[in-house]
């Protein structure tokens, strides 16, 4: 993938987990963080497998979509 593109997704992620925390709403909240999460994933699978980015934001990736699904069933 072209470097530039590449690029900008990290900062698109960057941005995403930082709204993450302005937002009061947890629902929100866990929506913007885990959009941050899969950028920041796909941003260390094409920057050549960084798996200390990849590992940390596809769990947490993970814990979002199951407290998503959780937070329906209450």
């Amino acid at each position: 993938m072209n470097p530039e593109i590449t690029t900008y997704i990290g900062y698109s992620a960057s941005i995403f987990i930082v709204l993450s925390f302005i937002l009061k709403d947890i629902r929100k909240i866990r929506i913007v963080n885990m959009i941050g999460c899969i950028c920041f994933v796909i941003y260390g699978i094409f920057n050549g497998m960084l798996w200390p980015v990849i590992i940390p934001n596809g769990l947490i990736c993970f814990i979002q979509v199951y407290h998503l699904l959780a937070g329906n069933k209450k």
